[in-house]
C-alpha cells in the first residue's frame, strides 16, 4: 500500500483484515503472552524464522505492531518501533547509536527534558554531546564534528521557538562524515513534514503529542529509513556477533547488518533494547493511537489555521512583545521547503508585562487549559521556564530569549474566535 495516498494510508496501512477475523478496526490483544502451539512452530518462533508469530507482548504485539507498520509507511521509513514514551524513544536510539562510548551534536534550544538527558544523564554512560546555539549555522555544526562523532541529533521545529531546521542541509554534512541525522519530528508529525523525504536517517516522536491527538496516551516511536550504511567502521554494535542472532548448535554467528541489512538499526532497536530496557507500549494505548492517527488529516490542517490566525492575532495586542511562529513568516523559505501544509499547532509569545502578570493570563483564562503537554485536541497553555523547560539553565535559556514572559501555546479543536477572545480577556484582565 506504499503507493497509495497519505489519506488513505492512515487508514489502512500495516494492517490485513483479513489476519483478523475480517475486523476492519485493529483488535486489542490485551495478553501479555502468546501460545506457542506445537513444539515444532516453537523451534522456528525461537529461531526467528517465523516472522508472524508473537511470544510475549514486551517483545512484540499484534495491536502494537500495527500501529508500528502504519508510522512507517507514513514516515517513509522501513520500520519501526513503537516504546513507552518520547523520551523513551529518544534515549533508544540515541543510546543504540552511540552505546560504548562517543559523541553527538545537538542544539540547545529543544525539549527541555532532553537537554537536561544530553547534558547530565547520558555522559554518564560515556556519550558526550557537542552542544550549538543556532540550528541553520552549517559551516559551525560541520565544524564541530570529530572522529567519534556517532550522531547529528535535531528536532525538525524546535520546542518551544519553532525554528525550522535545514533538514537537507544537516543530512548532508552528517552523511559526509558517515553519520546519521537523527530527527525528532514530534510537532509536525508525517502529516506536514516527512524529513525522511531530505536525508534524515531516523525519525523519533513522541506520539503522545500531534499523532495520538488526544492526550490520553503517553507513547514514542522509532522510525528506521533503511538507508544509511552500518556497516561504514563507525558502529560496531551493528557488525559484531550477536548470541542471539546466531546458531550455538551449529556453531553459526551473525551481526545485526549482516541477518537485518537495511533494517539493522531498527531491528537491533527491537531485540535488545525494547526487549531488555522493557519500556513497551500497551496493547490498549496503540489501539487509541491508532484511533488518532485515523484523524490527523483533518486535526491537523484545523489546529494549523487556527494558530495562524492566533498568531497574527498575538502581532497586534500591545501587550505581546513578540511572537514566536515560523509559520506566518512570509519570508521563511525553510518553511516553504519543508512545511507547505504548515509546521505545526504550537506558537510562543513574550508578554511585556511582569512575572505576575504572566501568572495572572495563565490564572484567567478559561477556554485554555494550563496543562504540560502539546498536540491535544483541546487548546493548551503554559510557562516553560517554570514546567517544561525548568530543566534548562538560565545561561541557555537567554541565548533563545525562554524567559519568565513567555507563554507556550497548543493550539486544538476548539472555535478559533472563542480562543482568540480567551486569550484577548485574560491579558486585558493581567494589564
Amino acid at each position: 500500500m506504499e503507493s497509495e495516498h497519505f489519506d488513505t494510508l492512515r487508514l489502512h496501512a500495516g494492517y490485513e483484515p483479513a489476519d483478523h477475523l475480517q475486523s476492519p478496526i485493529v483488535p486489542i490483544y490485551q495478553t501479555a503472552a502468546f501460545g506457542l502451539g506445537d513444539t515444532q512452530t516453537a523451534a522456528a518462533i525461537a529461531a526467528g524464522t517465523k516472522s508472524d508469530a508473537y511470544t510475549y507482548s514486551r517483545v512484540g504485539n499484534p495491536t502494537v505492531r500495527a500501529f508500528e507498520k502504519r508510522l512507517a509507511v507514513l514516515d517513509g521509513g522501513v520500520d519501526a518501533v513503537a516504546v513507552g514514551s518520547g523520551m523513551a524513544a529518544i534515549s533508544y536510539a540515541l543510546l543504540n547509536v552511540a552505546e560504548g562510548g562517543g559523541r553527538v551534536l545537538a542544539p540547545t534550544n529543544i525539549y527541555g527534558a532532553s537537554l537536561d538527558e544530553f547534558r547530565t544523564l547520558l555522559p554518564k554512560f560515556g556519550i558526550e554531546f557537542d552542544f550549538f546555539d543556532d540550528i541553520n549555522d552549517l559551516a559551525a555544526i560541520k565544524s564541530l564534528i570529530q572522529a567519534d562523532t556517532k550522531a547529528i541529533y535535531i528536532e525538525s521545529v524546535a520546542n518551544p521557538s519553532t525554528e525550522v531546521a535545514d533538514i537537507e542541509a544537516l543530512a548532508q554534512i552528517a552523511h559526509a562524515a558517515g553519520i546519521p541525522l537523527i530527527v525528532d519530528n514530534t510537532f509536525p508529525t508525517p502529516y506536514l513534514c516527512r524529513p525522511f523525504d531530505f536525508g534524515a536517517d531516523i525519525d523519533v516522536y513522541s506520539s503522545t503529542k500531534g499523532i495520538n491527538g488526544h492526550g490520553n496516551v503517553v507513547s514514542g516511536v522509532i522510525v528506521d529509513h533503511g538507508k544509511f550504511d552500518w556497516h561504514n567502521g563507525k558502529f560496531p554494535q551493528m557488525t559484531e556477533s550477536e548470541f542471539i542472532l546466531g546458531n550455538e548448535a551449529k556453531q553459526q554467528t551473525a551481526s545485526f547488518y549482516s541477518k537485518f541489512g537495511a533494517k539493522a538499526f531498527i531491528s537491533r532497536i527491537r531485540m535488545k533494547y525494547l526487549r531488555l530496557f522493557g519500556a513497551v507500549m500497551s496493547p490498549f494505548d496503540a489501539y487509541l493511537a491508532l484511533l488518532g492517527v485515523e484523524k490527523i488529516s483533518e486535526r491537523l490542517s484545523k489546529e494549523v489555521q487556527s494558530t495562524k490566525a492566533i498568531a497574527t492575532y498575538l502581532t497586534t495586542n500591545s501587550h505581546v512583545e513578540h511572537v514566536y511562529y515560523s509559520g506566518i513568516e512570509a519570508d521563511n523559505k525553510l518553511v516553504k521547503k519543508y512545511f507547505p501544509r504548515g509546521i505545526g499547532a504550537i506558537l510562543s509569545f513574550e508578554l511585556a508585562g511582569t512575572e505576575q502578570q504572566v501568572a495572572a493570563v495563565l490564572d484567567h483564562v478559561h477556554v485554555f487549559t494550563y496543562l504540560p503537554n502539546v498536540g491535544d485536541v483541546r487548546s493548551l497553555i503554559v510557562n516553560p521556564v517554570k514546567v517544561t523547560h525548568r530543566e534548562m539553565p538560565q545561561a541557555i535559556r537567554l541565548k533563545h530569549k525562554l524567559n519568565q514572559q513567555v507563554l507556550r501555546l497548543s493550539i486544538g479543536l476548539e472555535d478559533v474566535n472563542d480562543l482568540i477572545a480567551d486569550l484577548d480577556q485574560a491579558i486585558a484582565q493581567a494589564f
